[in-house]
């Protein structure tokens, strides 16, 4: 399931960095933790966006002008969701970067009808490789318009699934052939002609040690069945997904249509 949490910013015009998902990492392991439950110590199956509300860039980063500051939160068991935003609302408020964030409210997405193609936007990076410490290979440059870079995401999806073998055993994942992801053309020549970037190098904390990896932000379509693509929409696409990256959203969805107001 997804949700968008609403938050009350205390203090406008602060900033965090352009670059901010290794905060709120951060920030939602502390959460995790703080409730003390061992069943969800390693969980990993959630995924969440960057801060969205109204901002300005400086050479300090992105500084937020809006009353309110929402965080899109997703994960594929109900019981950690409402376990995390537990937590979540106990605390008066939270730091992020310069931020001073109070939690107001809870709205449920409702999910989309997705089909075996369905055109996605990433509004947050897509990361295709987990680097190892002192390698530099997870910083390597690989085109969306290559096989290589649909392969990778492939393998990695099948192999998260896989860890879910209640829902996902062999046999069902063995029926998930298809899988292609085919980046918007037309973007990504404008991107180029602009001489603007679609791939960045963002910063990455796992265990204390910091990887720095190649995010790439574009709208595609992803040729898939739909149980990988609703797997996908809600626990994310590539890798470090824990960690806020390669969360998807429908492109030209209208956003207010898709909430309600979500009890927890």
């Amino acid at each position: 399931m997804r949700v968008r949490i609403v938050f009350i910013l205390k203090n406008k015009g602060a900033n965090v960095p352009f670059h901010h998902q290794y905060l709120l990492a951060q920030l939602v392991r502390g959460v995790v933790l703080s409730g003390g439950s061992e069943k969800y110590q390693n969980y990993m199956l959630y995924n969440f966006s960057g801060l969205k509300g109204q901002t300005k860039i400086s050479r300090n980063g992105l500084h937020f002008f809006s009353s309110k500051v929402t965080l899109v939160f997703s994960a594929f068991d109900k019981e950690f969701m409402d376990y995390f935003l537990r937590q979540l609302f106990t605390m008066p408020q939270l730091e992020i970067g310069n931020l001073i964030l109070v939690p107001e409210s809870v709205e449920k997405e409702n999910y989309p009808e997705l089909e075996d193609e369905s055109k996605f936007i990433c509004i947050s990076p897509l990361v295709l490789i987990s680097p190892t410490f002192n390698d530099s290979r997870g910083k390597r440059f690989i085109s969306p318009e290559i096989d290589e870079f649909s392969d990778i995401l492939y393998e990695s999806t099948l192999e998260r699934m896989a860890r879910l073998e209640e829902v996902f055993p062999s046999e069902k994942i063995a029926t998930f052939s298809k899988f292609q992801l085919v980046p918007d053309k037309i973007y990504l020549d404008k991107i180029r002609e602009n001489q603007k970037k679609f791939a960045r190098i963002y910063p990455v904390y796992d265990q204390d040690v910091k990887y720095e990896v190649r995010g790439y932000t574009f709208p595609f379509t992803l040729f898939a069945e739909k149980e990988v693509q609703k797997f996908v929409f809600t626990c994310g696409l590539g890798s470090f997904t824990h960690k806020g990256f390669g969360m998807l959203d429908i492109a030209n969805a209208d956003l207010n249509s898709r909430t309600e107001r979500y009890e927890f």
